[in-house]
């Protein structure tokens, strides 16, 4: 990894003064994929959200205008009200890098560089222009105000370290790419974050992922957390034949496809990666002959060797994840430690990592890809290029619920323009009772409440909810509700003092951003490897089958009352009918689409689902009264 031992570079963000006027920022990140605006004042997150929650199309990466306009709303503020608008990364960096590539492999990928080029000169390379112009149409006749730009490692750093609860800590972000930096670990004390060592493009275990994900036919961006899911399918160990396979798999990696230092930087063999010059993540021809296997076509059975190999890159990222954080300990001496940037979201890498030790606790902005970039830069603005001093006071992310909200009498009257019949409660915790019944008798559940959350993840307030202990329920949600994939696992919300009865687990996670092993006492024994991929599915492996995955580990998020109650209260209602404190929590959309963000999507995906009841605030809708006219299926439910 190159060393960088003078702290953040950065012309544009050396610090000024602001006096004592309140600081009002927002941060904007686009034009890549995943684009979402934030806001903040005087350093409190007041609003933050991606744009595909009011477009509707997953990952959209224009402009986030909606998302703009929203988080003003929240603030009460318009454009010219703001101190500073950020974008997130250095347009005219990356171009240069694009440049560069194309040179080192020149004439190889001219086509491809041609194509980059003229989306580049159409729109990226101009940002600054690009977002002036939408903020002078936002601003109408106001003055819009000054436009920054942060560098994109230093706003995913700011964006794990600046919330965190931690006065002083090691920094660890990982992605695809930014500019040039693939990874970076970074010292945060105080108000400052300095850089001490960066892994720089092509090299990168953002797109090693990346490359398999495309070669076990999901798609890249968008597709990894799939491989992460199918991972656990992979047989591992002696004396089974497979699990020699996975390691001859790993033996490969390592040997062929990477060279991996003990630091836990890495070099790509570019022989075998297509991505820096071409149309293609890997090289295919290569691959299969290096692996002895045709890449996955999208939609094709997956062979149990596609399942292997999807286990050894797992176990191969868990290592390099292990030795970044052996490092960022050594070169910081930080107890603590905060992560971001798109490999922060892979759960399994950070069970480990929190299970090694290496850290005393273990902190990752929910948000930690791309669109967490627009949050980051927006406190590089208020901390660094106006220095404003920084307490750590807890967790400064609100919970993640930090988009928008919906009040009942906004709902009731778009139920009525509809003509949908619903039955109101007065008293909310009457109807948390009444849903926990329903839930106990196998019912499936919209659950939509107060603000929509910030990142990937539904954390309770956009949640389709089931009963955990129900052997039928994963392949219920997944084929009905969902309409995908049958092996995609699903996640526990589990009361937080609760937590310790089900899971080996010794620290909270509020944001589903770590795995955890279900306790030996609740395990049942699994089918055996050699049954089929459907058997193993079919059998039941704990007590909360519903929750647990083939490897006996789920994704939990642990859910305080403190944080969100009403969603507290209701698991608890449940808890107190059953004996039993979790549900089964899966984001309120289906495949190919984003998480709904208004009661009217809530209520379109419900119709056109399985979906038992639908609860809306305080208001319950139960399908048998809906009309039974017939609906098409919308073309955002069709298989991606």
């Amino acid at each position: 990894m190159a060393h960088n031992d003078t702290g953040v570079k950065s012309d544009e963000l050396r610090p000024v003064s602001n006096g004592t006027k309140p600081l009002r920022i927002l941060g904007i990140s686009a034009f890549y994929h995943d684009s979402a605006a934030a806001l903040i004042v005087d350093g409190d997150i007041v609003a933050a959200a991606s744009e595909e929650r009011f477009t509707r199309k997953k990952y959209d990466q224009n402009f986030p205008r909606n998302a703009v306009v929203y988080c003003l709303s929240e603030g009460n503020l318009s454009v010219s009200d703001l101190d500073a608008v950020v974008f997130y990364d250095k347009p005219r960096k990356k171009v240069g890098r694009l440049i560069a590539t194309y040179l080192s492999y020149a004439p190889y990928g001219a086509d491809n560089f041609a194509a980059a080029m003229r989306e580049w000169v159409g729109k990226k390379l101009f940002t600054r222009r690009v977002i002036s112009n939408e903020l002078q149409r936002l601003a109408q006749e106001g003055v819009i105000p000054k436009i920054l730009f942060s560098e994109h490692h230093l706003s995913h750093a700011a964006s794990a370290f600046y919330p965190s609860p931690f006065e002083r800590a090691a920094i660890i972000t990982v992605d695809g790419v930014g500019e040039w930096a693939t990874a970076m670990i970074a010292l945060g004390e105080g108000g400052r974050i300095t850089n001490l060592k960066e892994m720089h493009f092509p090299h990168s275990l953002g797109l090693l992922y990346s490359a398999f994900t495309s070669y076990c036919g999901f798609k890249v961006n968008s597709g990894e957390y799939k491989l992460m899911g199918l991972a656990p399918y992979g047989i591992s160990g002696e004396p089974a034949r497979a699990g020699r396979r996975v390691d001859q798999y790993k033996k490969i990696i390592l040997e062929k496809l990477i060279d991996l230092k003990d630091d836990g930087s890495l070099y790509l063999n570019m022989e075998y990666f297509d991505f820096a010059a071409g149309m293609r993540t890997c090289n295919v021809e290569k691959w299969e002959e290096l692996f002895g296997l045709p890449p996955r076509k999208e939609e094709e059975l997956f062979a149990q060797e596609h399942m292997d190999l999807a286990l050894a890159i797992q176990e191969v990222t868990n290592e390099i994840i292990l030795r970044l954080g052996s490092t960022a300990r050594e070169l910081t001496g930080a107890k603590y430690l905060v992560m971001a940037g798109g490999v922060a979201l892979n759960c399994v890498s950070n069970y480990q990592l929190e299970k090694s030790g290496i850290f005393d606790e273990i902190w990752i902005q929910p948000a930690a890809g791309d669109a967490g970039g627009a949050l980051g830069a927006a406190l590089v603005a208020h901390y660094i290029y106006y220095d404003q001093p920084r307490t750590a006071d807890g967790d400064r992310m609100h919970g993640s619920y930090l988009g928008p909200s919906y009040s009942d009498e906004e709902i009731a009257r778009a139920l009525k323009k509809e003509g949908i019949p619903y039955q109101p409660y007065e008293n909310f915790d009457e109807l948390s009772r009444d849903v926990a019944g329903l839930l106990e008798s196998g019912n499936v559940v919209g659950w939509f409440q107060g603000r929509m959350e910030w990142g990937p993840r539904a954390l309770g307030n956009r949640s389709i909810l089931a009963d955990a202990r129900n052997p039928e329920m994963q392949k219920k949600l997944n084929l009905k509700i969902k309409f995908r994939e049958g092996f995609r696992p699903f996640a526990p919300s589990v009361l937080e003092e609760d937590a310790q009865q089900y899971f080996d687990t010794k620290h909270a996670s509020p944001y589903m951003l770590f795995t955890a092993p279900v306790q030996q006492s609740r395990r049942k024994p699994a089918a055996p490897e050699s049954a089929s991929v459907q058997e193993r599915l079919n059998t039941p492996r704990s007590d909360v089958p519903a929750i647990t995955h083939l490897d006996y580990s789920a994704r939990l998020q642990t859910v305080a009352r403190k944080t969100n109650e009403r969603y507290w209260k209701l698991i608890n209602a449940f808890k107190e009918k059953t004996g039993y404190g979790l549900l089964v929590n899966t984001s309120f959309n289906v495949r190919g689409e984003p998480i709904v963000c208004t009661p009217e999507e809530a209520v379109r995906c419900f119709l056109d689902t399985e979906m038992d009841y639908l609860v809306l605030g305080n208001i319950l809708l139960d399908k048998r009264e809906q009309k039974q006219t017939e609906r098409a299926l919308p073309r955002a439910y069709a298989r991606d």
